[in-house]
């Protein structure tokens, strides 16, 4: 499970994130969603540890994140804005190299590895160095080396970003899976349809703040839109869109 309780975040006089608080629950997804400079990925930086807080408190799994990310670390898999394969590297090799960063074993490496190709569909590509990989093959790497330490947490930033109909498809049913395996899933998202058949759950950031908290069928009657993406609009104040 992740918590968050009133979170804070400024660049100088800029103030990214002002008070942000939700929780998203294990066996659940939750689209955390926000438009341009609204502080969601901020947030997420956060959560996942590469960026701390002036205020606030983020829990995951009971942990305290802020003191104790090397636990929190081993908890969560995250999938960043930025990729960042080691191109040199095979996509097992990419795997293989995170897994013992955690410190795992050459045999339970060898074994979730395999299982996470099967499960993603990497097994035509596994073996290539990652450079000159699609978009959609770096993301899928990306994702079984966020997942290779089997954890409880996953945080997912666009991951269906550049995925052509067939692998948005196949990335839709792998979160799914995670979901039906007990994990607690947090991703961000700019594709309504995407967000709409994934999400138990949405939270969404504007202006640095959370606006709603709710189920996407609960959204769209507090809004009185029939339509999930003019619910949004409603909610932010604006047609101004999506953001990473």
């Amino acid at each position: 499970m992740i918590e968050v309780s009133d979170l804070h975040k400024r660049f100088g006089t800029v103030v990214a994130v002002d008070g942000v608080s939700f929780r998203a629950q294990d066996g659940a997804i939750t689209g955390l969603l926000g438009p341009n400079g609204a502080g969601k990925t901020t947030t997420l930086r956060c959560l996942y540890t590469l960026m701390r807080p002036d205020r606030g408190e983020i829990r995951i799994d009971g942990i305290d994140a802020i003191a104790d990310p090397d636990a929190v670390r081993r908890s969560l898999g995250v999938l960043p804005d930025a990729r960042g394969l080691y191109k040199r590297l095979t996509a097992r090799e990419n795997i293989a190299y995170f897994g013992r960063l955690h410190g795992l074993d050459n045999a339970t490496i060898e074994s979730r590895s395999a299982a996470a190709i099967a499960a993603l569909g990497m097994a035509e590509f596994a073996d290539r160095r990652a450079e000159g990989f699609s978009q959609g093959q770096r993301v899928k790497t990306a994702i079984a080396r966020a997942l290779v330490h089997d954890p409880t947490n996953v945080i997912l930033d666009e991951p269906t970003n550049g995925l052509d109909v067939m692998a948005t498809r196949a990335m839709r049913e792998f979160l799914r899976n995670l979901r039906s395996d007990g994990r607690c899933v947090l991703f961000s998202s700019h594709i309504m349809q995407e967000v709409a058949a994934l999400c138990d759950r949405i939270v969404v950031i504007a202006h640095g703040r959370v606006v709603a908290d709710e189920s996407p069928d609960a959204l769209r009657e507090q809004t009185g839109e029939a339509n999930l993406e003019e619910a949004f609009v409603r909610l932010i104040g604006s047609d101004e869109g999506f953001a990473a």
